[in-house]
């Protein structure tokens, strides 16, 4: 899953781009205009940036320059337009967009250009350093126990039976439906992921942004999505 920055001046676009990149697993933030694109940028980088061209306030290779310029064009770009020439799409293709996508978007050529944005953003921030390969794991317990984290305690128990998985961890029981809907059964096991490392790390967000590999503001709007509420974990000792 990716956060993932859509800037367009027509609700229509925004809410049709928000849908079907919801549904491909994304968590997606909607600005309307450059302000609200640079308020975004300044709360933490996206991993991935829907870009319009034309906006009423200032336009997008201009908000893009601006980025360039400041040091934020740390992640990848992706223009959008319906009327703009050749001449723009080179020219936002050389200050940094990594592509072009003329409107009305095809859906095939959406997914695949926010794929390869994905992709190549991963390869800049990955470690240089070789990572030594993770030896299978050789029980079920030991896979589960690597779902929730290195640093968690051991699962006592995993059991799939009738289509339901139940893991216990430190006492507390997490159950799991295998009959779920894959979008739902994701969100459940995110649920249950935020709500062991809350619980662990006694509701502070800090650590749990740590242990998670997560931004603070991603954390927080991902908890939002999820319906978790950190305070009251805290206060359960969960």
């Amino acid at each position: 899953m990716a956060n993932i920055l859509v800037v367009d001046d027509e609700m229509g676009i925004r809410e049709l781009l928000s849908e079907i990149l919801g549904d491909e697993g994304h968590a997606v933030q909607l600005a309307e205009n450059a302000q609200q694109a640079r308020e975004a940028r300044a709360a933490g980088a996206p991993d991935l940036v829907l870009l319009d061209i034309w906006m009423p306030d200032t336009d997008g290779v201009t908000l893009l320059k601006e980025w360039q310029r400041d040091g934020l064009l740390t992640m990848p770009v992706i223009m959008m337009s319906g009327h703009a020439t050749i001449d723009t799409a080179v020219e936002a293709t050389r200050i940094g967009a990594m592509n072009f996508l003329e409107k009305p978007i095809a859906l095939q050529k959406l997914l695949k250009a926010v794929q390869q944005g994905l992709t190549r953003a991963q390869e800049t921030v990955r470690a240089p350093a070789p990572r030594v390969p993770t030896p299978p794991p050789q029980d079920e317990s030991a896979s589960a126990s690597a779902l929730f984290g290195n640093a968690a305690p051991p699962l006592h128990a995993l059991v799939r039976a009738g289509g339901q998985a139940q893991a216990n961890v430190d006492g507390h029981v997490f159950n799991l439906s295998f009959d779920l809907p894959l979008r739902e059964a994701r969100d459940a096991f995110e649920r249950m992921y935020f709500e062991h490392h809350l619980g662990r790390e006694g509701g502070s967000m800090t650590r749990v942004a740590e242990k998670t590999g997560l931004e603070r503001t991603h954390l927080y709007r991902k908890l939002k999505q999820l319906g978790v509420e950190p305070g009251k974990l805290a206060k359960k000792g969960l």
